[in-house]
């Protein structure tokens, strides 16, 4: 796998999509063409799963508008995954021990069902 060809210039890129993806394990979540080039251009199924199975946490399930950001420490291969409202309230926070994740920093959306990037609002 090669992570190093994601860019914050290729996600802005995004506007829109042209195609749906169901999650395969809950059904009623999508993500668009933006989040399923994240996934595999830095090998990142694994943050779709985390954004996805956290909707049910009960800070999170009655949240129409959620912004999610992953901080990765490159040097230490670590990360920490924060959701909040979209007002800057916190609503859960998630140490991520390992990572290879290539960028400092992504912000992904969920609105209502659907988990976006920020370009495809």
């Amino acid at each position: 796998m090669n992570t190093e060809q994601l860019t914050k210039e290729d996600l802005a890129g995004f506007t829109g999509t042209e195609q749906w993806y169901r999650h395969p394990v809950v059904k009623n979540t999508l993500y668009t063409d933006g989040v399923k080039y994240v996934a595999q251009k830095a090998g990142a199924y694994w943050l779709v799963d985390e954004i996805t199975f956290q909707q049910y946490h009960p800070r999170i399930k009655n949240e129409e508008f959620q912004v999610w950001n992953l901080k990765v420490d490159l040097e230490g291969s670590t990360a920490v995954l924060t959701c909040d409202d979209g007002n800057d309230r916190i609503l859960f926070t998630k140490p991520i021990g390992y990572t290879d994740f290539p960028l400092e920093e992504i912000k992904i959306y969920v609105v209502g069902n659907v988990i976006l990037l920020p370009s495809e609002y």
